[in-house]
């Protein structure tokens, strides 16, 4: 096993199988002068990586980061992800996950000058709880 877990997983060699196979096609299409068998394969290509998302969805895939090294095996499948990954982008698309709560920045009534000409308006944070992000240029 390599140093590092770096997607060793059932749908990371199942969409890598899938995408050469389509690549091989279009690479032949495109030998061939053939704009149906480039078409065929660039299918081929897009239907990888819905495999891939959906072996991911499934639980044959991984999180984003590194696993512990207990879970590197590919027999080994990943029991949260029927909950979403935390910052995982197909988790996401999918509609799982935490979903972030954001801070929604109101502007207040109160402003305050400090005599030097410059005056601050306060800002309230609604619905973000302690993670909230208060400031300026705050989003």
């Amino acid at each position: 096993m390599s140093l590092y877990d770096e997607g060793h997983t059932v749908a990371g060699w199942t969409g890598v199988a899938i995408v050469t196979v389509g690549g091989s096609v279009a690479g032949v299409g495109v030998c061939a002068g053939s704009g149906v068998l480039v078409a065929v394969g660039l299918v081929i290509v897009g239907v990888s990586a819905l495999v891939t998302w959906a072996l991911h969805l499934a639980g044959w895939g991984k999180p984003p980061g590194v696993r512990p090294r207990a879970e590197w095996s590919m027999r080994v499948r990943d029991v949260h992800a029927r909950s979403g990954h935390p910052g995982c982008l197909g988790c996401r698309l999918a509609g799982r996950g935490r979903r972030s709560e954001g801070a929604l920045s109101v502007v207040g009534s109160s402003v305050v000058g400090d005599g030097t000409g410059v005056e601050v308006r306060g800002a309230a944070v609604v619905g973000a709880g302690t993670r909230a992000d208060v400031g300026r240029g705050a989003s």
